[in-house]
């Protein structure tokens, strides 16, 4: 996917048929702008205390996405859920406490169902969905950043298609091959060096060739970390 980077003034004058997408973790959010044919420039990675006077924030829009990095999610085929068994399906993946609220969203294209609980100890997200609202007065649902890797998986053009998120301490990846989903977790990883071992540990099991393999990124990438990356693999694309 490439993207088509546009300066601050053609993104705001962009308000019809538009979108915005944002993310949101423990140590801030980022977000970028979209149209029907164009996808803005990220923001880059943003502090909390500087929401208020993010200039974007203060209009509406068709479509809101908001993105929450949380770690407490799991995929679970749709012929073995059921809705009051959500939570205990959850809590033998994550670490739930007890009065974490669990919710879940269906996948069809993978034919799963995502359970997950926003409960990570933050306020911003909800903040976010309060001021950004659609055109209509409506608010966004909060969704884990997990539930859009595997929305725009199939929109990857390789064979092999690896997408991961590195926010927080935690990376989250997701990998298929053509339409069949091979891997959908998030690993604890307290820098990017310990990410990238987590990476080529998944690539290794499947059996994955980075040289031959893109990795897409939906979240900002440090020069030296994506030079790193460059090393092994054919390509890296932040998305």
């Amino acid at each position: 996917m490439h993207l088509m980077h546009l300066s601050r003034m053609t993104m705001l004058q962009h308000i019809q048929n538009n979108g915005i997408s944002i993310q949101v973790g423990l140590s801030g959010y980022s977000f970028r702008l979209y149209t029907q044919d164009q996808i803005g420039a990220s923001s880059g990675w943003l502090s909390s205390e500087k929401i208020f006077t993010t200039q974007e924030f203060q209009r509406r829009y068709e479509n809101v996405d908001i993105s929450v990095f949380t770690p407490k999610v799991a995929l679970v085929p749709e012929q073995f859920f059921s809705p009051e068994n959500a939570k205990a399906m959850l809590a033998e993946v994550a670490d739930l406490q007890d009065d974490d609220m669990v919710s879940y969203v269906r996948v069809p294209s993978q034919a799963s169902v995502l359970i997950y609980s926003n409960a990570i100890g933050e306020t911003l997200s909800r903040v976010i969905c309060e001021t950004v609202r659609k055109t209509d007065g409506g608010k966004a649902e909060l969704l884990p950043e997990t539930y859009y890797m595997l929305q725009q998986l199939p929109t990857l053009a390789d064979y092999n298609k690896i997408l991961a998120s590195y926010v927080d301490g935690v990376l989250y990846l997701v990998i298929a091959q053509g339409k069949t989903l091979l891997l959908c977790n998030n690993f604890q990883a307290p820098d990017f060096t310990t990410a990238q071992y987590f990476i080529f540990l998944a690539m290794k099991k499947l059996q994955l060739n980075p040289e031959v393999s893109t990795i897409c990124f939906r979240t900002p990438l440090a020069e030296d970390d994506e030079m790193s990356l460059y090393r092994y693999f054919k390509s890296v694309e932040v998305i």
